[in-house]
This record gives structure tokens, C-alpha cells and sequence, in this order.
């Protein structure tokens, strides 16, 4: 049955290339957007199952709360290969070619805000388009966080790590996330006001599931790295980030998606860990719920 009604969905709305593209394009016209709204989660599983790749997570098995926080921690916490920020050899730059790569264009990225595709080498440094060029999106930003020196793990660390317009990057800059107020004159999906930055409707979960990740990957063990958490306000937070009740929020409205989830798996091959809420979106209700007051 639910086969059928996934099929069903996909005859009424449009091709998977065509969603696809759509939903990474900022130049289709928002109502096409509203009318299929529908995204397979991925990975497929049913409600209240644990997705356990390989037995990646048999650690956090049967925990619940802080409990599964800790478990989790130490999981993606082991093994971390530690890539620099800029290399002669295989670097950040590099390994965001790869995660973030285009599926229908392999000479392209996508870029997290505005979801353009664009070439790999039109990037800060190298392109010839100005503001136009990508850089690398601190999704948790690094002055918030106290990590803003190279040799911290979250400054390197590529699950938070995104290609971004160089001009929206700038406009974000370090707002912490939360539903706002004025349109992002170059992308106006995403919007932003004097506290606050909000992430178009396509990648509102990604940057959820992302923030997640930070706040349990981070428990102030790492040299440099901080202690990050995540609170209901988005201002005054030290090295914490907000607002908590948005992502919760936001990580409902916009399901893991096929190119998240393979991000997910390329940066486990690169890095050497993967983002726990991307495989299993239910836990972040379940650690985080309790910040959200």
C-alpha cells in the first residue's frame, strides 16, 4: 500500500528528476513548489524502527534522552579523520566537491541557500563571478560557536560545512536560525532580520538535522571545540545556537531526502563519521524536545 501511494504521488506530481531539480532551482516559481510538496523520507523506515547501518549505531540501542545523547557522542566522535580548511592536498574544498556534488551534474554543486547548481571551480579564489562565487558555509557559525581556529574539529568538520552563494553567505553571516521577517533580496526563499536567519523550505530540515549533529557531536572533549548547545532564544547564547523549537520544527516539515542521505554516506568515507539524524530523524525529539521551554 504505501508503495502504491508513493507511486501515486509520483504520477501526480512529477518525475523524481523533475522534483529534483525543482526543489534545488531557485528561479522555478514557488506555488510549482506547493503542489507536490511530498518527499520519500530516506532512508525507508517505518516508524518507530532505528536505522543502523552496518550496526553503526548499536551503541545507542535502546537509549533514550541523555542517555542516547552521550551513547551517540561517543560514536560519531571515534575514528574522525581531520581534513584542513585549505591544502595542497585533498582539503574542505575538495570534499565539498564530492558531498555536495550535483547528481545530474558532476561538474556542479549544489549551494545551500540559494540551491543553484554551480560549476565546482567557480568558487572563492578561483570563479570569475564575484559575489556569485561559492565559499564554505559555517552552518553553525564558527565566532558563535568559539571555534574559529582552523585547528578546531568544527571548524573542519563537514557535516556543517556547505557550499554557499558568497553574497547570501554574507547575509547570514552569524544569525543564529529562526523563522524571519525580510526576504534575501538575491534569494528570497530565505529570509533574515536583525537576530534571526531562516533557510528556504527545501533545506529547512538539512539545516535542522545539521544543527543537531553539532550539538551532540560537541560536549567540550575536542581541543579548541567547545561544549555546543542548542536553546529556544537566538540571541545573547554565548556558544550555544537557537532557536531549538524551529528545528525541531523545521526537521518535520522537511524530510531527509535522497541527497541528504548520500551526503550523509560520502562524509562517513571522507570524515569518518555520519550525522545521526539524518539516519534516524525521531531521535532529535526525543534529546532535544526538552530545550524547547
Amino acid at each position: 500500500m504505501k508503495k502504491t501511494l508513493l507511486a501515486i504521488l509520483a504520477l501526480s506530481c512529477f518525475s523524481a528528476n523533475a522534483a529534483y531539480v525543482q526543489a534545488h532551482d531557485p528561479h522555478v516559481v514557488a506555488p510549482f513548489s506547493v503542489t507536490c510538496r511530498a518527499k520519500e523520507v530516506v532512508p525507508p523506515v517505518d516508524p518507530g524502527e532505528v536505522n543502523n547501518p552496518d550496526g553503526y549505531y548499536d551503541l545507542a540501542l535502546n537509549k533514550s534522552g541523555d542517555d542516547l545523547k552521550a551513547s551517540l557522542n561517543i560514536i560519531i566522535s571515534s575514528d574522525i579523520k581531520k581534513l584542513p580548511y585549505s591544502s595542497s592536498s585533498f582539503d574542505v574544498w575538495d570534499a565539498l566537491d564530492i558531498t555536495d556534488e550535483d547528481p545530474n551534474n558532476p561538474d556542479n554543486v549544489i549551494l545551500i541557500y540559494t540551491g543553484r547548481s554551480q560549476a565546482k571551480g567557480q568558487k572563492t579564489g578561483q570563479g570569475n563571478l564575484g559575489r556569485d562565487n561559492w565559499n564554505r558555509e559555517h552552518s553553525y557559525p564558527k565566532s558563535n560557536g568559539g571555534f574559529n581556529d582552523k585547528r578546531a574539529y568544527g571548524y573542519t568538520d563537514i557535516h556543517h560545512l556547505r557550499p554557499s552563494d558568497e553574497s547570501v553567505n554574507s547575509t547570514r553571516g552569524n544569525l543564529e536560525y529562526d523563522y524571519s521577517d525580510n526576504p534575501v533580496a538575491e534569494s528570497p526563499e530565505n529570509r533574515y532580520d536583525s537576530d534571526s536567519f531562516e533557510p528556504r523550505d527545501a533545506v529547512k530540515g538539512d539545516v535542522a538535522r545539521m544543527m543537531f549533529y553539532m550539538a551532540t557531536r560537541y560536549e567540550g572533549k575536542d581541543t579548541i571545540t567547545p561544549d555546543l548547545e542548542l536553546v529556544p532564544t537566538v540571541s545573547n547564547n554565548g556558544n550555544a545556537l537557537g532557536n531549538v523549537c524551529s528545528l525541531l520544527q523545521w526537521n518535520k516539515l522537511d524530510p531527509v531526502d535522497a541527497f541528504e542521505a548520500n551526503r550523509n554516506t560520502k562524509i562517513q568515507k571522507i570524515q569518518g563519521n555520519r550525522n545521526p539524524f539524518v539516519d534516524n530523524p525521531q531521535w532529535a525529539d526525543d534529546i532535544f524536545a526538552k530545550d524547547c521551554k
